[in-house]
């Protein structure tokens, strides 16, 4: 006689099936050009493309991932991850992305903000009092006090009158010198140096790149009560099944780190005498300072494009979301683009000249990653390099050769 299984059984089952859709929904999408709407032919251009920058030696190599209409259009790699060792590039290699860690630190914040913790036009000063009375320069060389608080939307905007110390006037000298010229042992440290520079400019009237999210990293340890590394882990990593993302890479995954590369004096493509600690980092910046592949940030920029959901998680509100990426800072940050809070987002077509479409928010990373998220065409774009100093043209051309191969 057959029994009828037991409810332990029936609950054993259940649990099974349910841990496997879970594991199942973490994949990315399967590999369908034509279901994407792209032309295979037209694609071809990009592989192309990039074979003969590698060929001309501009790039050492490169991954470039292409998501659309819940389909993966395109995934390759190119060339070598170091020349050095003539290794052939892996589509799991592990990239510095550098400044596209400011997206996922500005998601982080905005994850508090949901919270109630406080509200975008609190005044910093409130949190941080250091903050309070921040003197501004003035074109006489000379400083005056703020006429208003930095706000903690200025931060996510780059709007708050810090620097990033990225520039050649004097001030950004002593940003650069204060921030990274010296041996922080964590955030609060580097942080703690910024109230004792004056902004170059008064909060909220002009787009600086910024420090700012260094600032928002200090503020999720002050408002969740652990260090930015694991609120990021336990709050976006797990839940998005980013499992090679993080400010320090485990000693079974070092052989998949990229060589950072640059050019000798003579013009020629080398790997840099200088190379990223991967072990070691305790400074969990929200400017930059986390390892990545293309496939994890891949998962961050579904969930934007979901708003908001991935992997049956909601980890923002599509609300929040659409106020991450709507243009906060007027005509302030150049000609057919503005910036939301933590992204760049396209606001025209013509000004620019260049294929996309209006609302498309994105990032990049001073080692040449970049990425672009387009709501209206459902599309995600993500280019991986691993070369000094930062250019777009790289980031132009891989959106031109994108966008030129839809053809639904």
């Amino acid at each position: 006689m057959r029994l009828a299984p037991s409810i332990n059984s029936l609950f054993l089952v259940f649990t099974f099936f349910l841990f496997s859709l879970s594991g199942f929904a973490q994949e990315l999408p399967s590999l369908d050009p034509r279901k994407a709407g792209f032309s295979e032919e037209r694609l071809a251009r990009l592989s192309a493309y990039l074979n003969q920058e590698i060929e001309a030696g501009n790039l050492a190599g490169a991954v470039s991932l292409i998501v659309r209409n819940g389909a993966t259009a395109h995934y390759q790699a190119y060339g070598k991850s170091k020349l050095s060792e003539k290794s052939a590039m892996q589509k799991d290699q592990l990239f510095f992305i550098q400044s596209m860690t400011k997206p996922i630190v500005s998601v982080a914040f905005m994850m508090l903000y949901e919270e109630g913790h406080f509200d975008l036009n609190d005044p910093l000063e409130k949190y941080l009092p250091a903050f309070a009375d921040m003197q501004v320069q003035n074109s006489a060389g000379t400083t005056d006090t703020i006429d208003a608080p930095i706000r903690l939307w200025h931060l996510l905007s780059h709007t708050a009158g810090l620097s990033h110390g990225l520039g050649g006037s004097e001030l950004d000298k002593k940003y650069r010198e204060a921030l990274y010229m010296q041996q922080h042992p964590d955030i609060k440290a580097r942080v703690s140096v910024l109230p004792d520079l004056p902004l170059v400019g008064q909060p909220g009237e002009q787009w600086y790149y910024s420090a700012a999210p260094d600032v928002l990293s200090l503020l999720i340890e002050h408002f969740s009560g652990m260090n930015t590394a694991e609120f990021l882990q336990q709050r976006i990593f797990d839940p998005l099944g980013m499992d090679d993302t993080g400010y320090n890479v485990d000693d079974s995954k070092k052989n998949r780190v990229v060589g950072l590369h640059q050019k000798d004096e003579e013009g020629k493509l080398t790997v840099s005498e200088r190379q990223t600690p991967t072990t070691g980092n305790t400074i969990y910046g929200g400017t930059h300072g986390l390892f990545s592949t293309a496939e994890d940030y891949m998962r961050f920029c579904l969930m934007l494009l979901n708003k908001g959901e991935w992997n049956r998680k909601q980890l923002l509100s599509p609300k929040t979301i659409e106020l991450m990426t709507v243009n906060h800072v007027g005509e302030l940050f150049g000609e057919g683009y503005g910036f939301g809070l933590g992204f760049s987002v396209r606001t025209d077509l013509s000004e620019p000249r260049a294929l996309g479409s209006v609302g498309t928010f994105g990032w990049s990373g001073a080692y040449n990653t970049y990425f672009f998220v387009d709501p209206q065409e459902e599309l995600v774009g993500i280019l991986m390099n691993q070369f000094a100093p930062y250019t777009d043209f790289y980031s132009k051309k891989f959106q031109q050769l994108v966008y030129q191969a839809i053809n639904d």
